[in-house]
């Protein structure tokens, strides 16, 4: 039960105490836990950068519209990026994966339009997001997940070429005065047998 009252306890972080860092130790766990994230035929179409240096941050921040404060405030900021092209994709699938995971793409996938496979690429990374937000939890460490960026802005200042950002993720901790936290704020879901249901 003890990661259901994780689960029960996260939030999406409104405000970060700016003097307390995710410990470099903790910050290591979290790169191998993305680093071991599933995907689908194992396709990995992604990278996550790490950003705590100061500067990069804020220049993050100034692309990042109404999360800018967050993302200042925040121990670290994490970028999801995915790959933004399938002949990259292709090269890396074919140099890495199994025979079995490329005959799959090569039979179901290879044969689409660009875009339709470059967002198919994406809905990996989403996967990998969920993995994260929940180890997080575990971890007792907030998270922020930030769709509200300028990927552009953020590819120019990551200086990235084939991979284009999706999201990116504040991770700190909470400001004891954040509004949003349960204990404050109670949580608002669906009702659940509207959302779970049994067959």
């Amino acid at each position: 039960m003890e990661f259901l009252n994780n689960i029960q306890n996260r939030y999406t972080t409104k405000k970060y105490d700016n003097t307390k860092k995710v410990s470099e130790e903790d910050i290591k766990k979290l790169k191998h836990i993305l680093h071991l994230s599933p995907s689908s035929i194992n396709s990995q179409p992604w990278n996550f950068i790490f950003v705590s240096d100061e500067e990069t941050k804020n220049k993050l921040a100034d692309a990042s519209f109404f999360n800018a404060e967050r993302i200042k405030d925040a121990s670290h900021v994490v970028v999801f990026n995915t790959i933004n092209n399938k002949s990259f994709f292709e090269k890396q699938i074919n140099e890495n994966l199994p025979e079995g995971a490329v005959g799959y793409y090569n039979a179901f996938l290879k044969e689409k339009p660009e875009t339709e496979v470059v967002n198919w690429l994406s809905h990996q990374v989403y996967i990998a997001l969920g993995v994260f937000l929940s180890a997080c939890a575990n971890m007792d460490i907030d998270s922020t997940p930030m769709e509200g960026i300028e990927p552009e802005k953020y590819a120019e200042i990551l200086k990235l070429d084939e991979h284009t950002p999706l999201f990116a993720v504040a991770i700190g901790y909470r400001d004891e005065n954040d509004a949003n936290q349960p204990t404050i704020t109670a949580k608002q879901r669906l009702c659940f047998d509207d959302v779970i249901k049994s067959i």
